[in-house]
């Protein structure tokens, strides 16, 4: 048994903060963040939404591209890095907005690779037998974590929300995934701050060493891949789509650069969401579903690396 994504879906917030908005809000330009970033504008949730609303509306996207309802969903998996609340999980409260009555909910938090992790986990309950058809959910809302008067992680930051529906197939889908982890590097990419007391105590703005992540990004990435089509016994010449997390790119087009794979069989979408954690894979890959560039038979990389460090890949036959 197997398991296969059989629907697509996203959402983005009304809301758009472009490049020139930011130019009146702190000491940058629309040049210096398009050349470094390839980011021109980003979508900023409003005041009363949550990482599970932008999980509701991606999922019904999903479910519906699926042919499914909500009784026919019985696992559902949420990856973010700002949940609505300490606890419950994000998954059980937008189980809750979904309608559905029973099935395990939960959230995996790896950050920027949290798709990655989630997709990978719910591979697992299905090709093993566990559900039939999981909800995998990618959600965030940065704009509460930004500290705005810091030009360095202001720009780059959006919110979204991705989600697909797997299923039990009879065919190869999902053919590998590999998960990686270096805790070492826990203080490069962070927000360290916490509650206690009822108090924040630390920093509780996203905190990174902008040069180290570069560096690392594109060294775990290329190696990722090759980890990928290595146990498939292919090449990166072999894959007709690779979907990398949209963090920076120069970060994307290095990897693409030093696995030999030209940018045209790359999806981009980072220009126009900027980094949008663990949604922006599952962005990316529902706008190439739905334009037409996805389609049946080819081979699909998914790739993504986050603060931890946390890293992985998927790879699947669509």
């Amino acid at each position: 048994m197997y398991s296969k994504i059989i629907g697509t879906g996203s959402y983005l917030p009304e809301k758009i903060l472009t490049n020139r908005d930011l130019e009146s809000m702190v000491n940058t330009s629309d040049e210096w963040i398009r050349t470094r970033t390839g980011i021109t504008q980003r979508h900023i949730a409003s005041e009363d939404q949550v990482a599970s609303d932008l999980a509701l509306y991606a999922s019904q996207k999903a479910m519906e591209a699926a042919g499914l309802s909500s009784k026919d969903i019985d696992l559902i998996i949420v990856a973010t890095t700002t949940p609505d609340m300490v606890f419950p999980s994000t998954a059980c409260i937008l189980q809750n907005k979904l309608g559905i009555e029973n099935c395990p909910a939960f959230d995996v938090q790896a950050v920027c690779s949290g798709f990655v992790y989630a997709l990978a986990t719910a591979d697992m309950f299905v090709s093993s037998g566990k559900c039939r058809n999981a909800l995998v959910v990618g959600t965030e809302i940065y704009s509460k974590i930004i500290d705005w008067n810091d030009r360095s992680t202001c720009v780059l930051f959006g919110d979204g929300a991705g989600a697909v529906v797997l299923t039990q197939s009879d065919q190869p889908g999902i053919l590998s995934t590999h998960l990686h982890a270096s805790g070492s590097y826990s203080d490069v990419l962070s927000v360290p701050g916490s509650i206690s007391g009822g108090k924040v105590q630390g920093n509780p703005y996203i905190n990174m060493e902008g040069s180290t992540v570069f560096k690392f990004a594109v060294k775990v990435l290329e190696e990722v891949v090759q980890e990928a089509v290595s146990k498939n016994n292919l090449q990166p010449s072999d894959i007709d789509w690779l979907i990398p997390h949209q963090a920076n790119i120069r970060i994307i087009q290095s990897t693409a650069k030093k696995l030999g794979i030209p940018m045209d069989k790359v999806v981009i979408a980072v220009d126009k969401h900027g980094n949008t954690s663990a949604a922006s894979i599952p962005l990316a890959l529902d706008i190439a579903v739905r334009d037409g560039r996805i389609h049946s038979g080819q081979l699909v990389l998914l790739e993504g690396v986050g603060g931890g460090f946390t890293w992985g890949a998927v790879l699947l036959r669509w």
